[in-house]
């Protein structure tokens, strides 16, 4: 099974999230105008394509191996991640006075999801180290800035995520790891975290871990979290990190899935550890990774929708068997209706995720470009309206799209040989970590709609009907009208009976997704037919297929929502025995 990088459909993602003026040599994206983008992205693909592809089947046959507190990644991996080093991949979107190219998320968002589409389980790594470089750079002293971020930049060194613990999963105010304070400014942390990717490896000589851990004296509950950088290696006196720290890899879970991706239970047995921001004040500083991550598993969803519907396209074309309407000899599946819509779901879902996906990281650009404060303002709040729809709807239609390559290929696709299995295996985890997608819907109706006394979610709806006049479906207006009912009740119900309203968080989610993702395909499909794009019939057949199969769900979810939550609420008892 083969991957390409989707390069012409990701750089008109890139122009359409980012703007027609921003992409112009004095717009918001001049670092990357004149050609820069596309080459970078071609440059990605090919060393996608060429290095990570051919290691995905052994990633997944071989998988990531423990011995003796010792973990090996599968063959070739090594090469591989030298050569990603040496590329400068690791460096694109970090700040410039720490090694990194200083170059727009948008830009490396389209490269994230190259890598993944070519082998997730490689990809794992660079994402986690990301999101630790966004966390040191945002709250980290400048001595740890300067000890520890250029190396985790340049990718010579990897970073972690430790929150997790067997106790205390999605519930971080049940964690137990302990740190006690040394008088010196450093710290000891004892305690068992388990689920950190490439918590060990072979990649590289020492891994940043960012843990999650309790003073003696903190208050209770999440308010009472501090946030460590825990290295694998303490400088020595001549500043060489040689110095082992008191930490270990104890296993390596074995899982559905993303088997090259080593998950590791590490235990800290008063390992040395340095605060990063302010004591009792971690889990701020670590939500920071935790967005960036969130929305780079987002990514993970629309790529892996993406190569699985690649592979499912090709095996329609070349699979015969029996006769289409019409037909007087047998007929390649794709010419059977059914599987044709199967297609053009996958098809349109994908491109509709990835257009949220894009659109969410363009406003994060925009909250740390944009000079003025209001319009910055603005942005940022848009990305962290966006941020959980992104995350979720990503990722569930990673999920559906994997399944739905599996049900084309039928009984192939239930063979591992084909390899759809495997897109299907690792698709799994991604709408459980970084918050599971119910999480997601609950911080979107709980936090992000009453954000600015719900001024985001409006302005959101307004930039939605702007786009839904335009448009020549009226299921896309119905998505959106339906989308700002629901909008106006979740906001009442999180007041008047916040139980009916989570039990409709995730219905909502969906719904705001189909909305968006309606009218941003359409948005898109109107730009390339203005501008004579090369694929602008099939941007307008994805548009219309998306508008009239998928997004007349939107009432019928408007509904769940406004109606379905008492009857969550009066049907739950029955579940308790």
């Amino acid at each position: 099974m083969t991957y390409r990088a989707p390069l012409q459909d990701l750089i008109f993602s890139l122009r359409l999230a980012a703007g027609r003026e921003a992409l112009q040599a004095d717009g918001l994206y001049a670092d990357i105008s004149g050609g820069v983008a596309e080459q970078t992205l071609a440059e990605a693909a090919k060393f996608a394509e060429g290095q990570l592809l051919p290691l995905d089947r052994a990633g997944d046959r071989i998988g990531a191996r423990f011995s003796d507190g010792v973990v090996t990644t599968a063959p070739g991996w090594r090469e591989a991640y030298a050569q990603w080093r040496e590329g400068g991949w690791n460096a694109i979107a970090a700040a410039p006075d720490h090694g990194g190219m200083g170059l727009p998320a948008l830009l490396n968002a389209a490269c994230t999801e190259i890598w993944n589409g070519a082998n997730i389980s490689f990809a794992l790594c660079p994402l986690l180290s990301h999101g630790a470089i966004e966390a040191l750079e945002a709250h980290a002293s400048a001595a740890l800035k300067e000890a520890y971020l250029r190396k985790i930049v340049s990718g010579e060194w990897t970073g972690t995520m430790n929150l997790t613990e067997p106790q205390a999963g999605s519930d971080l105010a049940l964690l137990r790891t302990r740190a006690e304070r040394n008088g010196d400014g450093s710290y000891r942390l004892t305690g068992e975290k388990i689920y950190i990717t490439y918590g060990e490896h072979d990649l590289v000589d020492n891994i940043i871990h960012l843990v999650l851990a309790r003073l003696p004296d903190a208050p209770a509950g999440v308010k009472g979290i501090s946030l460590f950088l825990v290295p694998k290696f303490l400088p020595e006196a001549s500043g060489a990190f040689t110095r082992r720290n008191a930490l270990r890899c104890a296993g390596v879970e074995h899982k559905l899935g993303i088997h090259g991706s080593p998950t590791c239970t590490m235990l800290y047995e008063d390992a040395t550890g340095f605060l990063i921001g302010e004591e009792h004040n971690g889990l701020a500083c670590m939500f920071t990774m935790m967005n960036n991550a969130r929305l780079s598993v987002g990514l993970q969803g629309v790529a892996l929708a993406e190569r699985a519907s690649q592979a499912a396209l090709a095996y329609a074309r070349e699979r015969r068997q029996g006769r289409a309407p019409g037909a007087r000899e047998t007929s390649a599946i794709v010419d059977h209706p059914d599987v044709a819509r199967m297609l053009l779901t996958m098809a349109s879902l994908t491109a509709a995720a990835r257009a949220i996906c894009f659109e969410t990281t363009a406003a994060q650009d925009r909250a740390h470009r944009d000079d003025d404060p209001a319009r910055a303002k603005e942005a940022d709040e848009r990305a962290s309206l966006l941020t959980p729809v992104a995350k979720a709807f990503s990722t569930d239609i990673g999920d559906e799209a994997t399944s739905l390559a599996v049900q084309v290929f039928g009984g192939m696709g239930y063979i591992e040989e084909t390899g759809v299995a495997q897109l299907m295996r690792d698709a799994r985890i991604c709408a459980i970590y970084e918050g599971t997608n119910g999480i997601q819907a609950i911080d979107l109706v709980g936090r992000k709609l009453a954000m600015s006394g719900g001024a985001a979610v409006r302005r959101e709806i307004e930039d939605m009907r702007a786009l839904a006049r335009e448009s020549d479906y009226a299921n896309v207006a119905e998505a959106v009208e339906s989308f700002a009912q629901a909008s106006d009740y979740m906001a009442q119900a999180m007041k008047a009976s916040p139980a009916e309203g989570l039990a409709g968080a995730t219905p909502y989610l969906r719904l705001f997704a189909l909305a968006r993702g309606a009218t941003l395909l359409e948005k898109g499909a109107k730009r390339a037919r203005r501008e004579n794009d090369p694929n602008a019939e099939r941007y307008e057949a994805l548009s219309h297929f998306f508008a009239k199969n998928v997004a007349v769900a939107a009432p019928g979810l408007a509904r769940s929502v406004t109606e379905g939550g008492a009857s969550v609420t009066t049907a739950a008892g029955m579940l308790k025995g």
